[in-house]
């Protein structure tokens, strides 16, 4: 199992929400879980779009097994000029992806409604790309925590000043963090982040994208919940979270998920052994 331990600074900002974030433990009724995010690589030539529409039914409190969602209606609407990409179960049940593999690339201060409709009830969640900034280097260190034998990776980037800005970091090895500027606004800065499985020899992707405030409250709800021991904070958190899907039909029947889109870069690195 791969574990990180991590290092809490006065600038790596890890906070406690500030927004309110319903956490809700499972009755045994299954609910729409959507996982909608997306990935995009502007600074890239050509543009990279990662990510995907995954629709599943929650499990019960104690199973990890999860059923995915098949026969459903999905599609996102530019609510700009009203036009609307439709998308289409994959060969994986449950994945939906756009049709023909066209995603038309989303602007920035525009908003974005995904639908979902399924068993005759309509889910609907709105969300708008949110930028972010490059890396500016990552390299290896030799500083250790508690067992002594951590591999420690420095990571350098610079803020931009002109707003307030919301990080989620993904280290690889499905291993997640949060982070917002508060203390280190429009400056450049570097934080140690250290793995404790052996990780020598490896090639690793580090990625920092932009996400809004309640999604910086949302992950760092599900990634302290999960451990990050396996499978990834997304899979199945101990706890259940309401993310910014609504059952527009009856909303008593509510969803879990969230759907974001998130400007990204990344940095391709290999650990050296010590």
């Amino acid at each position: 199992m791969k574990k990180l331990i991590y290092i809490l600074s006065i600038v790596l900002i890890f906070t406690s929400c500030e927004d309110v974030v319903e956490v809700d433990v499972p009755d045994g009724e299954p609910r729409l879980v959507v996982d909608a995010s997306f990935e995009f690589y502007l600074s890239e030539t050509p543009v990279d779009i990662e990510g995907g529409i995954r629709l599943s039914l929650s499990a019960p409190f104690f199973d990890d097994t999860t059923q995915a969602v098949s026969n459903a209606t999905v599609f996102v609407t530019n609510l700009t000029d009203n036009s609307v990409i439709n998308f289409e179960e994959t060969s994986e049940p449950g994945l939906f992806l756009p049709e023909n593999d066209l995603f038309v690339i989303p602007e920035f201060d525009t908003q974005y409604e995904l639908t979902v409709i399924y068993e005759n009830e309509t889910y609907k969640a709105t969300t708008e790309l949110f930028p972010t900034v490059p890396i500016d280097n990552i390299e290896q260190g030799d500083g250790t925590l508690f067992d002594g034998d951590e591999t420690e990776i420095i990571v350098s980037f610079t803020d931009n000043g002109t707003r307030d800005d919301f990080y989620l970091f993904d280290f690889d090895f499905n291993l997640l963090e949060v982070s917002e500027d508060r203390f280190y606004q429009g400056e450049a800065f570097n934080f140690s982040y250290f793995y404790e499985d052996m990780v020598a020899g490896r090639d690793i992707t580090i990625k920092i994208l932009g996400i809004d405030k309640r999604y910086f409250n949302y992950a760092a709800l599900l990634i302290e919940q999960s451990d990050q021991d396996g499978g990834g904070p997304f899979q199945s958190p101990p706890a259940l979270l309401r993310g910014n899907v609504i059952n527009v039909t009856n909303p008593n029947n509510y969803a879990l998920g969230y759907f974001n889109l998130s400007e990204a870069n990344r940095f391709e690195f290999t650990i050296q052994e010590k």
